[in-house]
């Protein structure tokens, strides 16, 4: 499997890009083997798969996060449609805790995001019905599910500006801010 990896500028993000094998038909990937991923340096073993579904532009999910023991690191690609992804570091010894990074993934792209664990995550849909899938490496855990305020203005993310209204969930619009934030990465 060849893959293109791209190191982001907060650590430990990447953008990986799968090799796609064309013909007349239209494409193959592999887009996950263990193995090559270690060989990559990604090295998490993945334990459960997500998928979502999003009938309109604009709908925005995130930021989310699980704290230990429950913490994910995630591997995310768009199935169907065309998204901006947003990450936030949430580790506090980290130099650049508390930024955040936008990355535009496409299913015509093919690219993936790797999100560290320490790491809120989210994306805005610029496409209706889009599709997003993701691999975590640890399972879904009630207790440990986390969020940040995907609107803190502390923050600073611009999320597309031709899209006046956000369709959000009542949980996501009550999640706290930065500053409310209790720190729960080192």
């Amino acid at each position: 499997m060849a893959l293109d990896i791209s190191p982001l500028p907060l650590p430990g993000a990447l953008v990986v890009r799968p090799q796609r094998y064309r013909d007349h038909r239209g494409y193959f990937a592999e887009t996950y083997v263990l193995r090559d991923y270690a060989a990559a340096g990604i090295p998490n073993v993945f334990v459960q798969d997500n998928h979502s579904y999003s009938a309109a532009c604009g709908t925005l999910r995130g930021m989310h996060f699980q704290t230990a023991p429950f913490a994910q690191a995630k591997l995310v690609r768009v199935l169907r449609g065309r998204i901006l992804d947003v990450i936030v570091d949430l580790r506090r010894s980290s130099s650049s805790y508390g930024r955040h990074l936008p990355v535009e993934l496409s299913a015509d792209g093919g690219e993936q995001l790797f999100v560290p664990a320490g790491f809120a995550h989210g994306f805005c849909t610029l496409e209706p019905s889009t599709e997003v899938s993701y691999k975590v490496d640890a399972v879904y855990s009630a207790a440990n599910d986390c969020g940040l305020n995907a609107a803190d203005p502390e923050l600073g993310i611009r999320w597309p500006a031709e899209i006046k209204e956000k369709l959000m969930s009542d949980k996501d619009r009550a999640l706290p801010s930065l500053k409310e934030l209790p720190i729960h990465f080192y």
